[in-house]
């Protein structure tokens, strides 16, 4: 359903990506119906008219479920299935909720995923479970006198909510301590951001040999994936993570419940933001990821721009987006295109702010040599009689810290 503010072209990639969805859930699209409108109805999203016409088509075309492409409050799902009776309506981040609960397989994963269902529920169980309303039987462990089974089901609920909410807090100070721990290590964090399905895992997979799941569906793969990337320049460790891949109107409870893992993102010393170049729509792919980025606060962080798939874009496109986008790498993750390119990109980046200092640090002061490690790029150490000959890129700001050991 299209809303005023849309343009014609942009409501209809926002259909095909619809479509796209219902495919990686495992269903079938047999109909597709479009509306401008100004405003949506209060009751009902779309007009009664419009409304008995997506009946008559779900109807023709033996539908069992109708999606529509916006989010639909609890009263306007109700009132829909009144209206277009014996199929099951849901909304975008329905759908989109659905395939979240297909495919994640870690235990965070499958915590957060259930968070997100039972938030999204949890104001739709009036219209879902009328039935419910009917009074339970009180009696010694059972509900209290008077209380609907709908009550005492919302009751649950919000228990269930509340202990979800606990454990993930305790997950949450895990992956915290672990990034703590990586800072003090002085290890460099690099996360991958994008919109689902432009190719973050092939990179991943292409950078660091790692052997995360690929397939060309919406949200293949949900849970982060961290793996060490070999930098030839220098001794500093780096380490690369993979993230949920970024939709356009990607659900709020999803990002609620996925935020201890988008922390990541949020501590990342660099961002990658990768792009499916090809896509018809990149522009408004880049603005949806960089929305999100802004709601996790992590629009500030270095980013660094990746045209992906570039191997499928024309020469004449690829000058028009070298023109649009000049700081940003043209790379084919799938066919081995433009790695080295983005490890020189990494490599300046992290040289940002740096001086080149060469020292040697008395073995008694083995603290120095630890902080170089954390806050630098090590470029060669040797142990000499008089101590560790050490040459290392250092942030300006701390250089003074070891002026003292300069070498002569």
């Amino acid at each position: 359903m299209q809303l005023g503010s849309e343009s014609e072209w942009e409501a209809e990639q926002s259909l095909n990506e619809l479509g796209q969805l219902v495919q990686t859930a495992g269903a079938e699209v047999v109909g597709c119906i479009m509306q401008r409108i100004e405003k949506p109805n209060v009751r009902t999203f779309v007009g009664s008219g419009k409304a008995e016409r997506v009946m008559q088509l779900a109807r023709a075309e033996h539908a069992d479920l109708v999606i529509f492409d916006v989010d639909l409050s609890p009263s306007q799902q109700r009132n829909l299935e009144g209206i277009i009776s014996k199929v099951k309506i849901i909304d975008r981040t329905g759908i989109i909720i659905d395939i979240f609960a297909q495919h994640a397989h870690s235990a965070e994963g499958k915590l957060q995923v259930e968070l997100a269902q039972l938030n999204y529920l949890l104001p739709r169980l009036r219209g879902m479970w009328q039935h419910l309303e009917r009074q339970g039987v009180g009696g010694v462990g059972l509900r209290g006198p008077g209380e609907t089974q709908l009550e005492t089901d919302k009751r649950l609920m919000r228990k269930r909510i509340q202990r979800l909410n606990k454990e993930l807090e305790e997950l949450k100070q895990n992956r915290s301590t672990q990034r703590k721990q990586r800072k003090r290590q002085g290890i460099y964090s690099i996360a991958l951001v994008g919109y689902t399905n432009a190719g973050k895992s092939t990179l991943l997979n292409a950078l660091t040999g790692a052997d995360v799941l690929v397939e060309d569906k919406l949200f293949a793969t949900l849970d982060s994936t961290s793996r060490k990337l070999n930098m030839d320049h220098h001794r500093k460790e780096v380490v690369i993570s993979d993230t949920v891949g970024f939709i356009k109107k990607l659900p709020h409870q999803l990002v609620a419940a996925f935020r201890s893992t988008l922390d990541e993102v949020k501590m990342a010393d660099l961002l990658l933001h990768i792009v499916d170049a090809s896509h018809p729509q990149l522009e408004g792919q880049i603005k949806a990821v960089e929305d999100v980025l802004e709601e996790l606060e992590a629009d500030q962080k270095p980013q660094i721009l990746i045209l992906n798939k570039i191997d499928l874009v024309d020469s004449t496109d690829r000058t028009r987006l070298r023109k649009l986008y000049p700081d940003a790498v043209q790379v084919s993750a799938g066919e081995g295109i433009g790695f080295d390119k983005v490890r020189d990109a990494i490599d300046k980046q992290m040289r940002k702010g740096m001086v080149r200092l060469h020292v040697l640090i008395p073995y008694t002061r083995g603290e120095l040599i630890q902080k170089l490690y954390s806050l630098g790029l090590i470029i060669s150490e040797d142990h000499t009689a008089e101590g560790t000959d050490i040459v290392a890129d250092v942030p300006e700001e701390n250089s003074s810290e070891f002026s003292s050991y300069v070498a002569s």
